[in-house]
């Protein structure tokens, strides 16, 4: 089985293509800005005249899900599979809780099917299971490559550097921490997070996740507040920008 990430271009989310012997699936669809280039990408990957078996959103969110409906027509109408939670918004083409208005955008409207906790998407060599992930939003998914140790997510990590906001329509900071909590549980090698380059090595995604959860945890015996040093984020923004920064990338052993 093979699993490469596509780098998200300006607000794109990372798109994750898995292939394996039985057939192929993309993980989240980025923006509709770029989604003729995001078909060129896939079909790069898998084959110019292969077929993609289904899409897998991690949200609703825009950045997410806004090239979903061209990328499925263009490999056929394949479907498209988001947590129960999201459905209505992508079916109505609801441009408010998709947040496709944020980016001056419109959310055309698309048909889905239900991604639910413990589904397992077989590939031949190798599987995907849906996770649920609420906190970020109550429609978070994550999806376990088990073969590859690796949890492909959206908001809920927007970046190994930018911790995830609660503060949204639907946000909870302590599902947000149980959710961290969960993927730590599964102690993975890798996690494709929703912007940004993978985290890799098993050490330096526990301590990425550490380091997440103890700043939500504190945010938690605030009741909920952000340092007010931190500034307010972005109306497109799913995450806080830490302030010092982050390191986005693991140190070099001396």
């Amino acid at each position: 089985m093979r699993v490469l990430r596509l780098p998200g271009i300006h607000h794109d989310s990372n798109v994750v293509v898995v292939t394996g012997a039985a057939g192929s699936l993309l993980i989240n669809a980025g923006t509709s800005w770029y989604q003729g280039l995001q078909v060129e990408r896939v079909k790069g990957v898998i084959g110019e005249d292969q077929p993609l078996d289904r899409i897998l959103l991690t949200s609703k969110r825009y950045p997410c899900s806004g090239g979903a409906k061209h990328i499925s027509e263009m490999f056929g109408d394949c479907p498209v599979h988001i947590h129960e939670e999201g459905q209505a918004a992508l079916e109505t083409g609801d441009f408010f809780t998709t947040w496709a208005n944020r980016y001056d955008s419109d959310m055309p409207p698309l048909q889905t099917e239900v991604s639910t906790d413990g589904e397992v998407f077989a590939l031949g060599d190798g599987q995907v299971e849906a996770v649920h992930l609420p906190g970020c939003s109550p429609d978070g998914m994550g999806y376990w490559i088990k073969e590859q140790s690796m949890m492909v997510v959206g908001c809920l990590l927007p970046r190994a550097d930018r911790p995830a906001r609660w503060d949204l329509p639907g946000g909870c900071l302590p599902e947000l921490i149980e959710s961290l909590e969960q993927i730590k549980r599964r102690q993975p090698s890798a996690i494709v997070p929703l912007q940004g380059p993978a985290i890799r090595g098993k050490n330096h995604v526990a301590e990425v996740l550490s380091r997440h959860v103890t700043f939500l945890r504190a945010c938690e015996e605030r009741n909920g507040a952000a340092p007010v040093s931190w500034g307010r984020p972005a109306p497109t923004a799913v995450w806080y920008s830490s302030h010092p920064p982050w390191p986005l990338e693991e140190k070099e052993s001396v």
